[in-house]
């Protein structure tokens, strides 16, 4: 129960419905079979939120006829910060004893911002680089709600305060339902468009998550009366009719938990599902006579986590992260044992830190300096976030780690050339090597994994006879087939543009050879593969003399110069765990690549190449060769083991079609 809750009366239904939203979302973490759609459970939350919080503004400006900001800002506080800041205190002590510098680098600057409650700003806002670390590893991901509902906190009683001015309280109240009712038009306005067009913003910042505040408000201001305690009483009829409300709106929760995933835009008008159904479950609960689904909710198991729900929350994504590397595993019995670890945690947290603080009155007596309390200590964790950030890139640059940092940008030069714009747009932007008059010409054609074989094509092709073209869109498969891109959360236009376009580009040109290559990772169907595959190659064989399909290269479960850099920066404990190499065994890369090579059976100057046997010799993957990287993440390879491979590469093609000119594996600069 939260302050809100003493001040308006406790309600076993909202209880029950905070136990449904955190298992919905510990369930989507953990990978629980069938609930992938799990993260609905957040948006559960912010409506709640928006319920108790604007009842609980509403009747103390009712009763006093005025708010008291220092003591509304101070019982946030101690409801949320002292279980965070612990959270965080361990969390960082454990990444700094279990994670290496590497994977270090990539926490710190979230944790700074979680103890400023800005980590859904950090995470909007942060630089959506397509080589860098993926955020789904990131330990604080997750406070990036906490951060919307601590700004929502903010904002949302001077929002009452202005719309409930010194007039009658009925009239001020009526003005209130009108204003809350527009900022939800345009929130939920803003939300759907941005869920398109940037939908980083959309997901995280509170202005686009507003509508859901706002919901929860009006189904406080519609179903309560103000200045008492009591609720809403229907007819008995209509009292019938709220409770298949009460029921409907638990099984929308539940089917969107179920039936949602991270294969499609959200929020935008998707999120109004889950939203709605929280909204349906408070209409219900609000009239006392009615039972129905709050009886289930009022079940002991349910009220004990919903108790609890706060302290699970904050501490089971990062003993899930924790939990993979101490296991060396992901497996579903690891995955289980953490979420029962994480419950116990958030058990004491409850008991030894949620409990004692909140009832700590002295801090209401005292209030403006638990407040500038309140905001030293958050200050000081980010200033303590800050150091370990600094201490780590110390780290990183000592002789022992700098040839691992330096494999994590050992790429191809064409990303600093502007050959690639990744998602920002459609534009065909050729990068031109050799001589312009040169008789022949060569396409490197793709996504990144096209891309990551210019050092090899470019010291093959590296003479006078030879002009060599790079066409990449990173994440753009040579596939005609439209795609949700998860990583930028829409469906991914800019490729299907701008492959269209490059395409008719070759066709105006007429090269002699054109390499392709595309992640094997897309998602497409069987029927995807071949059929989108087979329109690109109808395209190309009619352009060029001869098209060359080259393999994706394998896809590991670890990134390399991180992997290769914890080795020595984990305890020694941990090092047994850890070898930086994988035994290659992909069925579905297998069959993709099958289904490639049946498309291209249909066309006489097209053939394929498999270097996944020289990359992984005897089909084991390894981040490090004599002491050459690998690998520059957990799929690209460095620059430097590309060009490595030229030879190879230019015996098997020539096997393939005799090549007009002569080839040079000449030292061209291929990387940063």
């Amino acid at each position: 129960m939260n302050d809100g809750e003493y001040r308006l009366g406790y309600r076993s239904d909202i209880e029950g419905l905070r136990a449904i939203a955190v298992l919905l979302v510990v369930s989507a973490h953990a990978a629980l079979p069938g609930l992938a759609g799990g993260f609905v459970g957040v948006d559960v939350f912010f409506v709640l939120s928006g319920f108790l919080i604007t009842g609980l503004l509403v009747r103390e400006i009712g009763t006093t006829g005025r708010l008291r900001f220092v003591d509304f800002y101070v019982r946030r506080l101690r409801r949320l910060l002292p279980a965070l800041a612990v959270m965080l205190l361990v969390v960082c002590v454990l990444a700094a004893l279990l994670l290496g510098p590497a994977e270090q680098q990539d926490q710190a600057d979230a944790a700074g911002a979680a103890a400023l409650w800005l980590s859904n700003v950090h995470f909007a806002f942060a630089k959506l680089d397509y080589f860098s670390a993926d955020t789904q590893t990131n330990l604080f991901l997750h406070t990036w709600s906490l951060g919307v509902e601590e700004q929502f906190y903010l904002v949302w009683p001077l929002l009452l305060i202005w719309l409930l001015p010194d007039q009658t309280f009925a009239k001020g109240v009526l003005r209130l339902k009108i204003g809350i009712c527009v900022v939800m038009v345009v929130s939920l306005t803003l939300c759907v468009w941005l869920t398109y067009v940037a939908p980083q913003l959309a997901f995280y910042m509170m202005p686009m998550r507003a509508w859901q505040f706002s919901i929860g408000a009006l189904t406080w201001l519609f179903f309560n009366q103000y200045g008492k305690h009591e609720t809403w009483q229907p007819h008995y009829r209509w009292a019938m009719v709220m409770r298949g409300v009460g029921w409907l709106g638990l099984a929308m929760i539940l089917v969107a938990g179920i039936a949602f995933n991270t294969h499609m835009p959200y929020p935008g008008a998707y999120a109004s599902l889950p939203t709605l159904g929280a909204v349906f479950v408070l209409a219900a609960g609000s009239a006392a006579s009615v039972g129905g689904v709050g009886r289930l909710l009022s079940w002991r198991p349910l009220q004990a986590l919903g108790r609890i729900s706060y302290s699970w929350y904050l501490w089971h994504w990062p003993v899930l992260l924790l939990g993979t590397v101490v296991a060396d595993s992901g497996a579903m019995s690891y995955r289980l044992l953490a979420i029962a670890i994480s419950l116990m945690l958030a058990m004491a947290s409850y008991r030894w830190v949620e409990e004692p603080v909140r009832h700590q009155r002295r801090l209401l007596t005292y209030g403006r300096k638990t407040l500038l309390l309140a905001i030293a200590i958050m200050a000081l964790g980010d200033l303590s976030a800050a150091l370990w950030d600094a201490r780590i890139s110390v780290h990183m640059d000592s002789p022992e780690l700098r040839r691992f940092t330096k494999a994590r940008i050992d790429s191809p030069i064409i990303y600093g050339m502007g050959c690639d714009d990744w998602y920002s747009s459609d534009e065909v932007k050729p990068c031109t090597f050799g001589a312009t008059n040169a008789p022949h010409t060569v396409v490197l054609m793709g996504d990144s994994i096209a891309g990551q074989w210019f050092p090899a094509v470019s010291r093959i092709f590296g003479n006078s006879d030879w002009r060599l073209l790079v066409l990449t869109k990173s994440s753009c498969p040579m596939v005609d087939e439209p795609f949700f891109y998860e990583r930028i959360g829409r469906e991914y236009g800019e490729c299907d543009r701008w492959r269209d376009r490059s395409l008719t580009y070759l066709n105006t040109i007429k090269p002699d050879v054109v390499l392709i290559s595309t992640v094997g990772t897309n998602g497409f169907s069987e029927r995807e593969w071949v059929d989108g595959t087979t329109r690109v190659l109808s395209r190309l064989g009619k352009a060029s003399r001869h098209v060359f399909i080259l393999r994706s290269t394998p896809d590991l479960p670890f990134n390399g110069p991180a992997c290769l850099a914890a080795h020595l920066g984990r305890p020694k404990w941990l090092g047994s765990t850890f070898s930086c190499g994988t035994t290659l065994n992909d069925p579905h890369a297998d069959r993709v690549f099958q289904w490639i090579q049946r498309a291209a059976g249909g066309f006489s100057n097209v053939s394929t190449i498999d270097l996944n046997d020289e990359i992984c010799p005897e089909r084991i993957c390894t981040a490090e060769r004599q002491g050459q990287v690998v690998f520059r993440d957990t799929q690209h390879l460095t620059a430097s083991f590309a060009a490595s491979l030229a030879p190879i590469l230019e015996k098997r093609m020539s096997g393939m079609y005799p090549m007009s000119g002569e080839s040079n594996i000449s030292d061209l600069p291929v990387s940063h």
